[in-house]
């Protein structure tokens, strides 16, 4: 495998985790949450995940493992590891408080009005755990984008650019509480930036552990897997929260016209 497609896989990782400081950057320019645009960009991102997932992941994962162990076992394998990766990610979830969980949006100006109600001491402790939190889920979202952009660097592309919208307003779950606990924009501005960098650590330990084993089955048992936690985050966290922020056909045209953007693409690229 050249270096040429083992740097850009990084690269396409480290844009997608480091689009947490997006959010952060808008959070200070921002007194209340556009919630169409929230809408509709989360739909969006949905719609990519889902479309990518389903049609072109998933698929990829089966092609490989088919070849190794036939169709009926390679099928099997090939959806045990889809539905592994929903286990995890769910798992991953359970175990994360419902506002530390970066998949549980919060509208700035809800956020701001606690400020009048809370401590800053707990405000503080919300933004570091979120930040944590955001790391957590961060890490396995980095293994995903690199592992695509080795195979297929098309693909890689795609699953970057769906994180990294779906990273905006985590971005924002980490800034807002460490700016009005500390006072200080250029803090939290940086722990939301660096909590994305989990995303290219993913990649760097994949990198690592993972390169010197990397065959078909190795491919198809992760590309099944990411497909299920991308199915997974879209379907339980990105839509409900598209509809409830925003008009719920917002959500939805968000949703079609990401398919839609996510299938041209795929096309072009072929």
């Amino acid at each position: 495998m050249s270096t040429d497609i083992i740097i850009q896989a990084f690269l396409l990782t480290l844009f997608a985790g480091l689009s947490t400081g997006i959010g952060s950057v808008l959070a200070f320019f921002t007194k209340k949450t556009n919630t169409k645009f929230l809408s509709v960009s989360l739909g969006f991102s949905a719609g990519v995940m889902i479309y990518v997932s389903m049609i072109e992941i998933f698929s990829k994962a089966q092609d490989n493992l088919v070849e190794v162990y036939g169709l009926k076992t390679g099928t099997i394998y090939t959806v045990t590891a889809f539905f592994s990766g929903m286990l995890l990610i769910a798992l991953i979830d359970k175990l994360i408080p419902e506002f530390q969980n970066p998949h549980e949006i919060h509208k700035v100006e809800n956020l701001e009005s606690e400020v009048e109600n809370a401590k800053k001491k707990k405000l503080l402790k919300m933004g570091m755990l979120s930040a944590i939190a955001i790391g957590i889920h961060n890490f396995p979202e980095g293994l995903a984008t690199f592992t695509a952009a080795l195979s297929d660097p098309a693909l890689g592309i795609a699953i970057a650019v769906a994180i990294a919208i779906h990273n905006i307003p985590e971005g924002i779950a980490v800034s807002i509480p460490l700016y009005y606990a500390t006072g200080n924009k250029k803090k939290a501005f940086w722990y939301s930036f660096l909590s994305g960098l989990a995303e290219p650590v993913g990649a760097l330990i994949g990198f690592l552990v993972l390169m010197p084993y990397l065959n078909q089955i190795i491919f198809g048992v992760l590309f099944a897997a990411v497909a299920g936690i991308m199915v997974f985050i879209s379907l339980d966290e990105l839509l409900p929260t598209a509809r409830e922020y925003g008009q719920p056909h917002l959500a939805v045209y968000g949703l079609i016209s990401g398919m839609m953007v996510m299938a041209v693409s795929l096309i072009l690229f072929m």
